[in-house]
C-alpha cells in the first residue's frame, strides 16, 4: 500500500511539475545588463554602450516583454505586499531611456500617462506620499522650518497617522522604510530617532552613516548609495520567505536628484545624449509669462552643456535603478512572493531642464514639474497597459491602504486607484477627477519662482501669482504651455477656474475629491 501512495505522489509530482527543475531560470538580459537578477552588472566589453538594458542610443527596449519565470514552489495568496520605490526630482521623459524599468514593471504592469504631484517639492509632496493629503492640509510646505521640512513634519504630529501605521498597527505588515531621504532634513538633530510605524528603518543621514533602527554605524567608503539600499532591501525580502505576514517597503533612492553621480560602472553609458530639446526648450518667446519667467534670458551654450552634461549624468543614475529593479524582481521570485507583490515606481516631483528658458529645478506648476512616471506590477493588473485617468501622489497612500484592505482615516484627501488597475472594466469607478489643485510657498526671503496656486484640469492649467500675474494654457492645443492666454480668454471660462480653484485651496478629505470631480 505505502508503495502504491509513493508513485502516486511521484506521478503527481511529474504531471504538475512541483519539482525545481520544472521552474526556468531568469532570462538574462542582452549585453549591457545584468546576467541575473541577484548579479552586479558587468562592464560591458567592446564599444561603450550609450544605453540602458539592449536598446541603443536610447530606443525601445528590444524582447522587453519578455516573461518572468514562474517560482519554483507555490505561492500563498493572502493580503499583497507593497513595494514603492520612489525616485528623487526624476522627471517623467527619462522613463523612457531606461529600458529595464519597463522590463522589468511597467511591461509587467500598467503605466499612468497622467500622473501628477500636488506640490513640486520633495518634502511636500513625500509627506503627501505618507499621508495621503494635499500640502495645505499636512502644512508641510517647503523643505525646511519654518513652512516644512522634518522637524515642522514631527512637530504638528503628522508621524502618528501615516501610511506605515496605517499598514502596521491595522493591517498587521511589516513595514521597513530603506532610503536615501525620508523627509527634508531627517537626521540632522537626532540620526538615532525612528518614527512610528516602521518595524524596520534603514535611513541614510547627511553625515554619510545609517541608522539601522535606532543604531546609527557607518558604512564603507566608497559605497554607491543606491546599490546599498538595493541590497538592503534583497535581504529584508529574503528573510520574509516562507513567512505569511505581508510586508510593505518604502524604498526611496537617491537618483537621479543632483548632484548625479552615476556608478562607476555606467560612467561610459548614454554618451551623446542631449536633454530632449522640446519646443519650450529655451523658449524664444517669453514676453506673455510671468516677471520671474520673463526675466530670465536665454540659454546661453555654455548652459545648454551643462544641461546636457546633467542630463546625461541623470540617466547614468537612473541606469543603476533599472539594474536595481531586476534584482529586486529575482529577490522576490527566490522568496516566492513575487506574484503577490506590487511594484510601484514613482519620483517625488519633477524636474526641468532647459525648458521656459530655466536651466535645473522644479518648483513651477509647468508639465515637467509637476507631471511623474508611475508604473506598477502586481496581482490582477494586465501586462502592458496605459491608463490615461489623472492620479496624484495623494493617492499612493488610499492605494495602499485599500491593497492591505484597511479603510484610510476621514483626512485623506486622495482617492484609491486600485480599481482602475484591477483588469476588471466593470469595475472601475463611477467618477473621477477632472482637475486638481497645485500649490507653492515661496520662503518670505526667498528669490525665484514667486507663491501661486493653480488648478491644473484635463485641458487646462490656470495660475494665480501672489505678484497678481496670470498664466492660463489650453494643454490641448499648446501642450508646451508656449501661449498664455489669459489676457484673450473667454471671462466665463476664467470665472470657472477661479471658482474651482477656490473649491480646491479650502478643501479637506472628501470635498476634495468632489472638487476634483468638477461637482
Amino acid at each position: 500500500m505505502a508503495v502504491r501512495v509513493l508513485l502516486v505522489l511521484a506521478l503527481l509530482a511529474a504531471l504538475y511539475g512541483c519539482g525545481q527543475a520544472s521552474a526556468p531560470s531568469n532570462h538574462p538580459e542582452k549585453k549591457g545588463t545584468d546576467k541575473a537578477a541577484g548579479q552586479l552588472a558587468k562592464e560591458p566589453t567592446g564599444a561603450s554602450p550609450n544605453h540602458d538594458g539592449a536598446a541603443r542610443g536610447g530606443s525601445s527596449d528590444q524582447g522587453s516583454a519578455s516573461t518572468d519565470a514562474a517560482p519554483g514552489v507555490a505561492e500563498k495568496r493572502g493580503r499583497p505586499n507593497i513595494i514603492l520605490i520612489l525616485a528623487d526630482d526624476l522627471d517623467k521623459a527619462s522613463t523612457q531611456k531606461i529600458g529595464r524599468l519597463r522590463k522589468y514593471i511597467g511591461n509587467k504592469g500598467a503605466t499612468f500617462q497622467n500622473a501628477f504631484v500636488s506640490e513640486s517639492v520633495c518634502c511636500p509632496s513625500r509627506a503627501t506620499i505618507l499621508k495621503g493629503q494635499y500640502p495645505q492640509n499636512h502644512r508641510v510646505r517647503r523643505n525646511s522650518p519654518p513652512l516644512g521640512g522634518f522637524e515642522t513634519f514631527r512637530n504638528l504630529g503628522r508621524e502618528n497617522s501615516t501610511v506605515a501605521t496605517w499598514l502596521d498597527r491595522k493591517a498587521g505588515y511589516r513595514t521597513a522604510f530603506v532610503g536615501a531621504k525620508y523627509l527634508n532634513g531627517y537626521g540632522e538633530k537626532k540620526s538615532t530617532y525612528v518614527p512610528p510605524g516602521w518595524d524596520e528603518w534603514h535611513a541614510l543621514t547627511p553625515e554619510h552613516t545609517l541608522n539601522r533602527n535606532g543604531h546609527v554605524r557607518e558604512y564603507p567608503a566608497g559605497t554607491y548609495q543606491d546599490d546599498f539600499l538595493s541590497k538592503i532591501t534583497r535581504d529584508f525580502i529574503e528573510r520574509q520567505k516562507g513567512k505569511d505576514r505581508p510586508f510593505f517597503v518604502h524604498l526611496s533612492i537617491q537618483a537621479p536628484h543632483e548632484p548625479a553621480r552615476p556608478a562607476p560602472r555606467y560612467e561610459d553609458w548614454f554618451k551623446g545624449e542631449r536633454a530632449p530639446r522640446t519646443p519650450s526648450f529655451n523658449e524664444g518667446d517669453v514676453s506673455d509669462k510671468p516677471r520671474w519667467v520673463r526675466n530670465s534670458p536665454p540659454l546661453s551654450s555654455a548652459a545648454k552643456r551643462r544641461i546636457d552634461s546633467n542630463y546625461r549624468d541623470r540617466l547614468r543614475t537612473m541606469a543603476a535603478v533599472g539594474e536595481m529593479a531586476g534584482k529586486l524582481v529575482g529577490a522576490l521570485k527566490d522568496a516566492n512572493k513575487l506574484n503577490n507583490t506590487y511594484i510601484v515606481f514613482a519620483s517625488d516631483n519633477g524636474d526641468h531642464q532647459g525648458q521656459h528658458r530655466r536651466e535645473f529645478g522644479k518648483n513651477s506648476a509647468y508639465e515637467e514639474d509637476i507631471r511623474i512616471p508611475l508604473m506598477i506590477r502586481g496581482p490582477g493588473i494586465p501586462a502592458g497597459v496605459n491608463k490615461g485617468a489623472m492620479v496624484l501622489n495623494n493617492d499612493f497612500a488610499p492605494t495602499f491602504a485599500h491593497w492591505a484592505g484597511v479603510t484610510p482615516p476621514a483626512f485623506v484627501d486622495g482617492r484609491s486607484f486600485a480599481r482602475l488597475i484591477d483588469g476588471d472594466s466593470g469595475n472601475n469607478p463611477r467618477s473621477w477627477r477632472t482637475g486638481f489643485s497645485v500649490r507653492f510657498w515661496q520662503k518670505p526671503s526667498g528669490g525665484g519662482t514667486p507663491s501661486y496656486q493653480a488648478v491644473r484640469t484635463t485641458r487646462y492649467l490656470y495660475v494665480e501669482y501672489e505678484t497678481g500675474e496670470h498664466e492660463l494654457y489650453d494643454l490641448k492645443a499648446d501642450p508646451y504651455q508656449l501661449r498664455n492666454f489669459y489676457g484673450s480668454a473667454d471671462p466665463a471660462l476664467i470665472e470657472a477656474l477661479e471658482a474651482r480653484l477656490d473649491k480646491l485651496q479650502d478643501c479637506s478629505g472628501d470635498s476634495c475629491r468632489v472638487a476634483e470631480n468638477g461637482v
